[in-house]
């Protein structure tokens, strides 16, 4: 193993403890023990949940009692509120029942809430991410081709809904002799994240994962390392609404690289 080798070993190394330390943490994705789409429940009553919450165009009302037990920033609420989403962690949102954190979120003008319960099944029996060792063969360089205007597509999620999936361009690698391409998404920071899938999927590996690269350079160049692929939320809990890859994100290649299955 040369220097760098080592080095880019020891840097997974750390990625795979920050990582394995962010999905168990108290309201990381194993705590997530229900989503409920306001407008499934026309009386306002959400499963488990106290309190009536009412969908508008701009937000979420709530109306609550001091019986409901229900916290708001940190304090007794009682009264109504109106909610934006909640930006940021789990943890940070602004009510609470008990440890449980409610979390507000909007899809395509869809209100709904989230609630992260730290002891969640799902958390508390967590025995780890099974993941391939560090080869640096997965590390590639790639080259990345912005699209002439922001594509948006259509695509099945984990809920059984469709939504649209913005992408901003593709990401071209080789990998093993083969020219292959991912279609991606810019982030506001100007990563890249892909949603893909390839012949391990469902055989070996989760049936899609994500992954995340470095916001190109000048000319595109960035690299593309399946050895940090990482299994999307709904690996963790089933209630979130992950994306399915978009067409011509299934590799006919087996990536036997990165996060694989839960342990």
């Amino acid at each position: 193993m040369t220097a760098d080798e080592a080095e880019a070993w020891q840097a997974w190394q750390e990625w795979r403890e920050r990582r394995v330390g962010t999905v168990s943490a108290p309201y990381g994705p194993l705590s997530l023990v229900g989503t409920h789409w306001i407008e499934d429940f026309p009386d306002g009553r959400l499963p488990a949940i106290p309190g009536q919450w009412t969908a508008e165009d701009d937000g979420v009302a709530l109306a609550a009692g001091a019986a409901d037990g229900l916290t708001l920033d940190g304090a007794p609420f009682a009264g109504e509120v109106r909610l934006a989403a909640d930006q940021g962690p789990a943890a940070g949102a602004r009510v609470g029942l008990g440890e449980r954190r409610l979390v507000v979120l909007v899809r395509e003008g869809g209100w709904g809430v989230r609630d992260f319960d730290p002891g969640a099944k799902t958390r508390t029996a967590f025995k780890g991410v099974e993941a391939t060792a560090y080869d640096p063969r997965w590390s590639v360089p790639g080259r990345f081709t912005p699209y002439d205007g922001r594509q948006t597509v259509r695509v099945a999620n984990a809920d059984g809904r469709k939504r649209g999936l913005g992408l901003g361009g593709e990401l071209a690698f080789s990998l093993g002799g083969q020219e292959l391409t991912l279609r991606v998404t810019v982030e506001e920071d100007g990563t890249l994240w892909a949603v893909f899938a390839d012949s391990t999927s469902g055989d070996g590996s989760y049936r899609f994962r994500f992954l995340r690269s470095a916001a190109p350079d000048a000319e595109g160049r960035t690299t593309v390392d399946f050895n940090r692929s990482l299994l999307p939320p709904c690996a963790f809990a089933d209630h979130f609404v992950c994306p399915f890859p978009p067409p011509g994100n299934t590799l006919g290649v087996a990536i036997a690289a990165g996060e694989r299955n839960l342990l």
